[in-house]
C-alpha cells in the first residue's frame, strides 16, 4: 500500500465514492427522521394513562402489546437479516420493492425500535409536577404531551438521537447485501475493478470518519444553541437579557 496508489484510486473513482457517500448520508438522515417519528408515537402510546377498564383501554393495551413485539423483534435481530427478509421476502410474494425504498424501510423501522425506548425514557424523566400543572389548567393528555412534555423530551434525547444517526451512517454498509449503492457497495465495486481492496477501503474509512465526525459536531452545535444562555439578568426596565458565562 502506498500513498500514490491511494491518490490514484481516488482520482480515477471519486464519482463512485461521492455517489456512495451521498446515498449513505441520504439513507441515514431520512431513516433517522422516520425512526424518530416512530419512536415518539410509540413513546406516547406507552405512556397513555389507563385508569379504568373500557373498550378504549383494551384497544390501547392491544396496540401497546403489538408495538412491544415490533420493538423486541427489531432490537433482537441483526439489521442485515432484516434487510434480507424485507427485500427478498416481499419479492417472494410478488412485491418488487425498490432497493432504496427497502433500505429506508429497514433502517427506519430498526431506528424506530431503538428510538421508542429512548423517547419512553425521555418522557418518564420529565417531572410529574409538570403533568399535574398541565392538567390543573385544563389540558388533556394529548395537549400535555404536545405542548409541555415533548418539547422537553426532544431536547433531552438529542444526544441519543445524534448517536443513532452516527450508527445509521456506519450500519448502512449492511445494505450492500440487497445491492443498495451506498458507500460500502461502491467501494467494493472499485476494489473489484482494480484489485486494490485495502487502498479502496482506506478511502471509504476516511469518508465514513468525515461523515460521522461532521454529524457529531453539527449535533453538538445544535445542542448548545438549544441550551440557550447559561444565565439571565433582569435590566432596569424589567427586560431579561441572556448573558453567556
Amino acid at each position: 500500500m502506498s500513498l500514490e496508489t491511494v491518490i490514484s484510486i481516488l482520482q480515477n473513482n471519486w464519482p463512485m465514492f461521492l455517489r456512495g457517500a451521498y446515498m449513505t448520508l441520504l439513507i441515514a438522515i431520512i431513516s433517522t427522521i422516520i425512526g424518530a417519528f416512530i419512536g415518539f408515537f410509540i413513546g406516547i402510546m406507552h405512556t397513555i394513562p389507563m385508569k379504568s377498564l373500557s373498550l378504549k383501554t383494551v384497544l390501547i393495551k392491544i396496540s401497546n402489546f403489538l408495538l412491544t413485539c415490533y420493538v423486541e423483534v427489531f432490537r433482537g435481530t441483526p439489521m442485515i437479516v432484516q434487510a434480507m427478509v424485507v427485500f427478498y421476502g416481499l419479492y417472494a410474494y410478488g412485491i418488487d420493492l425498490d432497493r432504496f425504498v427497502a433500505a429506508l424501510v429497514v433502517v427506519g423501522l430498526n431506528t424506530g425500535a431503538y428510538m421508542a425506548e429512548i423517547v419512553r425514557g425521555g418522557i418518564v424523566s420529565i417531572d410529574k409536577g409538570q403533568y399535574e400543572a398541565a392538567q390543573a389548567i385544563g389540558m388533556n393528555h394529548v395537549q400535555t404531551m404536545i405542548f409541555v412534555v415533548l418539547p422537553q423530551v426532544a431536547r433531552n434525547i438529542l444526544p441519543a438521537t445524534g448517536n443513532q444517526l452516527v450508527m445509521n451512517i456506519k450500519d448502512s454498509a449492511v445494505l450492500s447485501v440487497i445491492s443498495v449503492t451506498e458507500l460500502f457497495f461502491q467501494t467494493k465495486s472499485v476494489g473489484g475493478a482494480n484489485f486494490k481492496y485495502a487502498e479502496s477501503f482506506l478511502i471509504a474509512s476516511i469518508l465514513y470518519l468525515i461523515m460521522t465526525f461532521t454529524a457529531t459536531r453539527l449535533l453538538r452545535l445544535m445542542e448548545r444553541k438549544l441550551d440557550g444562555p447559561n444565565a439571565y439578568q433582569v435590566d432596569k426596565k424589567g427586560k431579561k437579557e441572556g448573558q453567556m458565562q
